[in-house]
């Protein structure tokens, strides 16, 4: 009888335990649920972050320049947010050691989209038309630097303030002549909107003259000091996630379907091909491995910021990037990414 008192008392000293060696990670996404999103919604639903101990809420966000200050306030541990905005932050908030510890987007989705059909094909071509453009738009926020690149004069570009919602559908029935917007949340919604990708000039940044990263996992500074291992926990998991979609994208997007009502299976995989092909899985990526970074790489786009918006502070990359979280290099190699023309065969 002593001995099953003991072993009973064991197995609730075990249980309890373990649930406090739980640790709760509240995250919040960039976006709402779209095919991108499939890697974290994965290790969330697989299991992943849970072996790792780890209670993991995955919310919904409303832009990625939105996350920052929700991530630096502790309303939420960590968050996808634009790597190029938290350097405009940092330089606003030298004192604060916020930090990205995983690059999400080795190359920026940011873009400007047009319509030929409606005069716009190149940058100049903006000049004495009109710009629609939500406030929080993580592509709008480099809208400056686009302008000095490409000799935008820009006073003779109107801007317009748009909702998210909006901002496509704007486009679609000629109510504004252009948009920023992510590559592939953008090109793909304006089709959904009824306009062929024949009538669709999709003018990535990168393209013109911003060598950016783009959005990286973040994490609130007073969490990452109290709880390393937690997250260095999640990335090992969102590693996995970030793997395993890049291997088989269809399967990979049923975790994002099963989450968005009357979703358009064939447009998200779409979105995710193109997010995977133009803007993860590149090949610095595969001789880097997923979620680091090139400290020059990162250095000449803070120096490129600096020169349009004039730090009063000029972070170091050691203030911006934190690679001490993440896994080792060959627990980071990526499979073979899908040809990104693969992305119209679904269209």
């Amino acid at each position: 009888m002593l001995s099953r008192i003991v072993i009973a008392f064991a197995f609730i000293l075990l249980a309890s335990t373990a649930i406090a060696d739980t640790t709760a990670v509240k995250f919040i996404n960039d976006w709402k649920w779209e095919g991108q999103a499939a890697p974290l919604l994965l290790s969330l639903d697989k299991g992943y972050f849970a072996n790792e101990n780890l209670d993991v809420t995955l919310d919904k966000g409303t832009g990625s320049v939105n996350a920052i200050p929700k991530v630096a306030s502790g309303e939420y541990h960590m968050g996808s947010a634009d790597i190029n905005s938290l350097i405009k932050w940092r330089s606003e908030n030298p004192d604060a050691e916020m930090k990205a510890v995983y690059i999400i987007y080795n190359v920026a989705p940011f873009a400007v989209l047009g319509r030929p059909s409606l005069g716009v094909v190149g940058p100049t071509d903006l000049e004495g038309r009109t710009l629609g453009a939500p406030a929080f738009d993580g592509a709008f926020a480099h809208w400056p630097e686009f302008v000095a690149f490409n000799g935008i004069v820009e006073d003779k570009v109107e801007i317009k303030d748009v909702g998210f919602p909006v901002r496509e559908p704007m486009l679609a029935a000629g109510d504004v002549d252009a948009i920023t917007g992510f590559s592939f949340t953008s090109y793909v919604t304006l089709q959904q909107n009824g306009v062929p990708k024949e009538d669709i000039s999709l003018m990535l940044m990168s393209d013109f003259g911003l060598d950016l990263y783009g959005n990286a996992i973040i994490v609130n500074p007073n969490f990452a000091k109290q709880n390393p291992d937690a997250v260095k926990a999640f990335l090992r998991a969102a590693v996995l996630g970030y793997q395993e979609t890049i291997a088989n994208p269809t399967a990979a997007l049923q975790h994002v379907i099963s989450r968005v009502e009357d979703a358009d299976a064939d447009m998200e995989l779409s979105r995710l091909i193109m997010a995977i092909g133009h803007h993860i899985a590149t090949e610095e990526v595969r001789s880097f491995g997923l979620g680091s970074v090139i400290d020059a790489r990162l250095e000449k786009s803070i120096v490129q910021l600096d020169n349009i918006h004039g730090f009063d502070t000029i972070p170091t990359t050691a203030d911006v990037f934190d690679s001490s979280f993440l896994p080792a290099l060959d627990a980071r190699q990526i499979p073979p990414a899908p040809d990104p023309s693969a992305a119209d065969a679904v269209k």
